[in-house]
């Protein structure tokens, strides 16, 4: 499932490329003809991203909120170009890591984690590129817009660029009052309040809950944005046993867990990869961003010796996602 750094790439990417412009909207596959009628014709005002949802204002207040859920993913063709907003101290997008190396080009992960072209679920997407992403790889196409391939829900259109929308959990035509609604049940996002208040309220939360705090993480209300992969990663950074309980996990310990997750999606965000490992030199930065495998503690590990003790790395199902850990590091 896209985690909050990936929700918060595309609604930059689609502030960039559709902000301000008149969009013609269809449901190719038809699922969504009703809401694409609602919406054809209108203009992109605004784009907020809340931790895993999307939510795309048009004139007149109506909004497409989009949750990509487990198989959702939008993939871009056209004239796509990256977002100045996202892009490092020195002006380019992913290019320094954790502590400010200028590590040269970008670098594209063998899974396409960091793609402009398709967020989401993985696959090859097409994609012309502009003077700002040249150089990124992409196939090639005769006319635009290319045609729908696969079943598509949603298709935005400008003169210049196309989104295709498939496999969400949850796309809707909302209101105001709907997206009020909605994002008052959502646990605090980093990237949108990263004040003390932020910091207090979720730790205030976890802290009075008999559920164990590898739940608690997953749990949207309480905190917006974390899945799978920065669930194990943030615990075993914290050093934090998944299994106990939040109202017995130390506040310390849970502040810790707060200030990590801000500082953890913020290089998310830059890079476009969700990269939990510290103090790389930069050879070693090149390989964690170019492959899963280099990149993190725990994650996808399990029956590999943990890197700080050797301790094999256990995976357990728990509500129905697996929970990567190590049993003496996290004991």
């Amino acid at each position: 499932m896209p985690e909050g750094h990936s929700v918060h790439r595309i609604a930059r990417q689609f502030r960039q490329n559709f902000q301000g412009h008149r969009v013609r909207v269809s449901s190719p596959q038809g699922r969504f003809a009703e809401g694409a009628a609602i919406l054809d014709g209108r203009t992109v005002t605004d784009v907020k991203a809340v931790g895993k949802q999307m939510f795309i204002d048009f004139d007149d207040s109506v909004w497409l909120r989009v949750h990509l859920g487990m198989y959702g993913a939008w993939d871009f063709a056209g004239e796509i170009t990256s977002d100045a907003t996202i892009a490092s101290a020195n002006g380019r997008m992913g290019h320094t890591n954790q502590r400010g190396t200028d590590l040269g080009a970008a670098i594209l992960d063998d899974a396409g984690e960091n793609s402009l072209s398709s967020i989401g679920a993985p696959r090859k997407t097409r994609v012309r590129m502009s003077e700002q992403t040249k150089g990124l790889a992409g196939d090639e196409w005769d006319t635009f817009p290319p045609e729908p391939v696969g079943a598509v829900r949603v298709r935005l259109l400008t003169d210049a660029a196309v989104a295709d929308l498939r496999g969400p959990t949850a796309c809707e035509v909302i209101d105001d009052a709907r997206v009020g609604a909605v994002i008052a049940k959502l646990g605090p996002d980093p990237l949108l309040d990263d004040s003390q208040d932020a910091e207090d309220r979720f730790t205030a939360v976890v802290r009075k809950k008999p559920t164990p705090i590898g739940l608690l993480l997953m749990d949207q209300t309480v905190v917006s944005g974390i899945g799978n992969v920065y669930r194990a990663e943030l615990l075993f950074r914290a050093r934090q046993n998944p299994h106990t309980p939040g109202r017995d996990v130390p506040e310390e310990v849970v502040r810790g867990i707060w200030r990590d997750w801000v500082r953890l999606l913020a290089i998310g965000v830059e890079t476009g990869q969700m990269m939990t490992m510290d103090d790389l030199d930069p050879e070693a930065y090149r390989m964690a961003m170019a492959s899963r495998d280099d990149r993190h503690w725990v994650y996808h590990r399990a029956g590999l010796p943990c890197r700080v003790c050797g301790t094999a790395i256990v995976v357990e199902e728990v509500a129905t996602r697996k929970l990567y850990w190590c049993p003496s590091c996290q004991a």
